[in-house]
């Protein structure tokens, strides 16, 4: 019996079979590597070594590894622009912009001297092969993914340098092949520049209101990914037409567009997903798979080659990185992160070689010795940039390592839901207030009245729960879900935040029932008179992710509260995660301690600050407040310090004014933790409060006939 027939060739054609030996390699090679403290991306681009067509032979180098490596490579650009926070570049940028001239005139004159007289290359040769060292890939970038340091400003240094050195790169290619093959003319830079200038003004204009539109109308999350991939492969392919690399488009559309995704939405979730399952242990896979290393031993001459081009193309990138910490001061852990990332080469040098190879500029010594510089520098950068992520990630401050002011990162937040169609809105505007980092899980609670119990309203409870579930846990957020019975709405949820302890509420708004029915409706009203717990009522027509501004309305004396500095966290983590800018409206005593708040706990948010002297003046907010602003109204009890009587006007001023803005009427901690609350079935509490808020009526209105006193007398006294 002939089992040949039975056993495939090599290498193996069958498309199942191959996927099924990449699938096994990216799954262990991680979890095998783990053991030896290799870094995983060494262990994507061995393997592609070993089972390419250069070592056993398993797998052909084909067309579906060059389109998947293709793919993965600008899914790799992609990601660096999707993480990368404008605020954090502009206080960089100058340090970013010297850094990528650094990193590209520094080997483009070692480069040259080395090639022109260690190689004995010709001028316009050791010219072009400059560009191979100039440039570099971001190979490492999963790396200070993995460890969440992707907005460490050593990183936004190194990956704003990136763009410069790749475009000089670029500019030096086009050059030498133009001069080669005639096609530079007078008009050359011409077209040139005016095609980066068209292509950036078509991208900063369309692709954001594209994006605004496609999300607020489709909220499907496959349909979203998908629109975001075409989004990424239309700005790549636009960018090969201006005479760029498609790399720079897919970053460009990821800096473009990264603010409509939150880091920890679930969109982005299953964008890294993707990403780093498949698409870029495909692109490692595929760089391996171009590694001979029997090229090392096929001679002197390329042996020699291959190590000068390497040892040129590591020391002008260390040097690079030595010159930009000494110039702005630096810490040694930068240096490492700036080094480790740029000093790796990839598909784009692999590119660059063989356009030299196919015109006839570069020989066999070049091509292999470019293989080799490739496994190398792939090697020391994925090493150098997990080390320095490794001291970042545990005792540099990142994106999301502020210091915990008085406890308000311990985050604990009920949503009692009850409405499906506000759900998916109150789950992610608390996901986006808890922090990317926060352990916690969020505390779904649907409460069963017991004088009201069917059937069907437990089956109805349950979906919700459910529903509420995989919400979260498409972002991987945990959820712990809580039904129960109880004597009445309120009192369920009382009950479980004392229960677990919970720190916050979000709710939220009722429709009314009708017309006496109140703004706030009896439940949320009844709630607050029970609970000293910061509650947040929420109205979002609209994603939150889409907001454009946060305008927060702060009243006077709010500094007093105890809840002053968790508010602050939370409007402060919903600023972060979506990246816009948060405009504080308060006195100007209570901005002073906003401000202290926000340095102390170090916040990394664009954050601006107007006076509102008098909360009389919030109305002067409608014409400051636009479509897709989100409004945080921060009010206060009848028996808190920072009340006044111009907060009984507040439901009426936002259904009249504000009825098309997304709004949040947020109620912070109040009285301290330590004191007794008043139960609400208490006789006694409505009375003693009832009294109280009488007093601070009486006390608002003797403060305003004083301020008008004082005012006229001073019109007196003015000399006319």
């Amino acid at each position: 019996m002939d089992l040949s027939k039975f056993i495939p060739s090599l290498p193996f054609t069958d498309p199942v079979l191959i996927f099924f030996i990449v699938l096994t390699v990216i799954l262990f090679a991680p979890l095998l590597l783990n053991k030896l403290r290799i870094p995983h991306i060494i262990g994507m681009i061995l393997a592609g070594t070993i089972f390419g067509p250069h070592g056993l032979n398993f797998l052909p180098y084909d067309s579906s590894f060059k389109i998947f490596g293709n793919v993965g490579l600008l899914y790799l650009m992609f990601l660096a622009g999707l993480e990368m926070n404008l605020h954090d570049f502009r206080k960089v940028k100058n340090r970013g912009i010297t850094f990528g001239i650094y990193s590209f005139s520094i080997p483009l004159i070692i480069g040259t001297i080395s090639s022109y007289y260690l190689l004995n290359l010709d001028l316009t040769v050791a010219i072009l092969l400059t560009s191979v060292f100039s440039s570099h890939t971001l190979v490492a970038y999963p790396i200070v993914s993995r460890y969440g340091v992707g907005r460490n400003p050593a990183v936004t240094i190194t990956i704003a340098g990136t763009i410069i050195a790749v475009l000089g790169a670029l500019i030096i290619l086009a050059i030498v092949v133009g001069t080669q093959t005639g096609t530079i003319d007078q008009w050359f830079w011409i077209r040139l520049i005016l095609s980066i200038v068209a292509y950036a003004a078509f991208i900063l204009y369309t692709f954001p209101r594209i994006a605004r539109w496609f999300f607020k109308k489709y909220n499907d999350s496959v349909s979203q990914y998908i629109f975001v991939l075409a989004l990424v492969f239309l700005a790549s392919a636009l960018a090969k037409l201006a005479g760029l690399e498609p790399i720079i488009g897919a970053f460009f559309v990821g800096v473009v567009i990264n603010r409509f995704i939150p880091s920890v939405s679930p969109l982005m979730n299953r964008i890294e997903f993707v990403g780093n399952a498949l698409f870029i242990p495909y692109f490692l896979i595929g760089v391996g798979m171009l590694i001979n290393p029997a090229i090392i031993f096929s001679g002197w001459k390329t042996l020699f080659v291959a190590i000068v081009m390497t040892i040129i193309a590591l020391t002008t990138k260390w040097l690079a990185a030595w010159v930009t910490q000494r110039h702005f001061r630096l810490t040694t852990v930068d240096r490492t992160m700036i080094f480790g990332l740029s000093s790796g080469k990839a598909a784009a040098t692999l590119a660059t070689v063989l356009i030299g190879y196919e015109l006839g500029l570069f020989d066999d010594n070049i091509l292999n010795g470019a293989i080799v510089m490739i496994l190398v520098t792939c090697t020391v950068s994925s090493f150098a940039t997990e080390r320095a992520a490794k001291v970042m990630a545990t005792t540099l401050p990142g994106d999301d390592t502020e210091k915990d002011i008085a406890g308000v990162k311990d985050a604990r937040i009920l949503i009692p839901i009850a409405n499906p169609d506000t759900l998916e809105n109150l789950i992610n505007y608390a996901i986006l207030s808890k922090g990317s980092r926060r352990q916690l899980p969020i505390y779904a609670l649907h409460v069963i009245d017991d004088n009201k119990t069917t059937q069907h309203s437990n089956a109805a409870g349950k979906q919700l729960l459910d529903h509420a579930t995989k919400t979260a846990s498409a972002s991987d957020t945990r959820i712990m879900s809580i039904s129960r019975y109880d004597m009445n709405i309120t009192s369920g949820i009382i009950h479980t935040v004392k229960e677990h302890n919970i720190s916050e509420i979000v709710l939220g708004l009722h429709h009314k029932s009708n017309i006496v029915d109140s703004f706030f409706g009896s439940k949320i009203e009844s709630l607050l008179n029970t609970t000293n717990k910061m509650v947040s009522i929420a109205k979002c027509i609209t994603p939150v992710n889409m907001t454009t501004r946060i305008i927060v309305a702060v009243p006077e004396k709010a500094e007093y509260e105890s809840g002053f500095t968790r508010w602050i966290d939370r409007v402060a983590n919903i600023g972060r995660q979506i990246g816009c800018r948060v405009i504080f409206y308060a006195h100007h005593d209570t901005i002073t301690q906003i401000k202290a708040v926000i340095h102390h706990g170090h916040y990394n948010f664009r954050s601006e600050f107007e006076i509102l002297d008098n909360w009389d003046d919030i109305l002067t907010l409608t014409g400051v407040v636009l479509q897709d602003d989100l409004l945080i109204i921060v009010s206060a009890r009848h028996t808190s310090l920072s009340y006044n009587s111009e907060l009984e006007k507040l439901p009426l001023q936002l259904s009249r004014y504000f009825a098309d803005n997304n709004i949040v009427v947020l109620y912070p901690e109040q009285f301290g933790a330590e004191n007794e609350l008043l139960s609400f079935t208490d006789p006694l509490a409505s009375d003693v409060k009832r009294n109280y808020t009488r007093f601070m009526a009486i006390r608002d209105f003797f403060d305003k006939l004083s301020r008008r006193r004082r005012l006229w007398n001073h019109r007196r006294q003015r000399p006319k």
